[in-house]
């Protein structure tokens, strides 16, 4: 009996010791530098307004001149606003010399890679490669190369960076490019991370579950998907039934409602985290469908996640055939 009292109160001792260095946050970090992408909308545009707020001199990437604007609007004159398009590298050389210009000697204090699309998403036989490449080269190559420009910034202030991936990164439950760039993501954020120890730079990967952004606007993917649909070859659509995309829309509809999460500010506050502890997290996982499902399940052996995936799947008219 004894031997599992002590346990126990081991166990709640290394509880509450975690607790308290999870806690523990880096001092004087008012005035910091830190650069933020994809601010038009979503995550960005609400990190930026936060860290504004608690006195970081931000710098905000938007994609459209609209979102700057609109952003400035409502920050300081301190937060300052460029435009950048992750996919033209001669954009991100220009932002990076124009940040170095700003920092001099103190460096970039955090990097937050949040700039993502999602890109069709559909079964694989029915995209081409052009499908593809956008996720990839924005959600990837774009957040890559944005990193290794700002590198030498944020080893100079041994600084933070963080890079939005998705539970996507971890399971990949529909066909399409933005499966394959998270998963990049999470492969890029692992080894950078061991990279940057020796420097003193922490590297830390956000993986939020489905919530209420233009990301993942059912209307809009539904939209595109149906463009796809309504191109494909007689023989492909026969293979899945005529039927087949309005009862497939129905079920995903019916799941968005389950998983999604309306506030977004959890994942804002796992990228404070990340930027002001003194001991971050590698790995920030977010969102109720997140915690709950979608991280038990990438855990499982693939027959498992297999079994649930395809469970929820419109049965195809090929299926019939004999």
């Amino acid at each position: 009996m004894l031997f599992y009292i002590l346990l126990f109160l081991g166990i709640v001792s290394l509880w509450w010791h975690w607790r308290a260095r999870d806690r523990t946050k880096v001092t004087n970090l008012a005035g910091k530098y830190i650069f933020i992408t994809g601010c038009d909308t979503g995550f960005g545009n609400m990190a930026a307004k936060v860290f504004d707020k608690k006195g970081f001199r931000v710098f905000a990437s938007c994609l459209t001149e609209t979102g700057a604007k609109e952003l400035k609007a409502v920050t300081s004159k301190q937060l300052q606003t460029v435009l950048l398009d992750v996919r033209d590298s001669d954009s991100v050389k220009k932002v990076a010399a124009r940040v170095k210009a700003e920092v001099q000697s103190e460096g970039l204090w955090g990097l937050v890679n949040n700039a993502g699309i999602m890109g069709p998403s559909a079964p694989t036989d029915w995209l081409d490669i052009e499908h593809f490449r956008e996720p990839i080269e924005v959600n990837l190559i774009g957040l890559i190369n944005v990193t290794i420009n700002m590198l030498p910034l944020i080893k100079k202030a041994k600084g933070r960076i963080v890079n939005v991936s998705s539970v996507g990164g971890r399971l990949a439950f529909s066909g399409g490019g933005y499966f394959p760039s998270k998963f990049g993501v999470e492969g890029f954020n692992d080894s950078l991370r061991r990279d940057m120890k020796a420097f003193g730079v922490k590297v830390c990967c956000i993986q939020p579950g489905l919530f209420k952004t233009a990301l993942s606007n059912p209307g809009k993917i539904m939209k595109e998907k149906e463009v796809i649909w309504n191109n494909l070859p007689p023989d492909i659509k026969k293979q899945y039934g005529e039927e087949y995309f309005q009862k497939d829309a129905a079920k995903k509809q019916k799941l968005s409602k389950i998983c999604l999460n309306k506030d977004i500010s959890p994942v804002v506050q796992c990228m404070e985290h990340a930027l002001t502890s003194l001991h971050p997290r590698a790995h920030y996982v977010v969102g109720q469908d997140a915690k709950l499902f979608w991280n038990l399940l990438s855990r499982m052996p693939a027959v498992i996640q297999d079994f649930l995936l395809l469970w929820n799947r419109v049965e195809l008219a090929v299926s019939h055939a004999k």
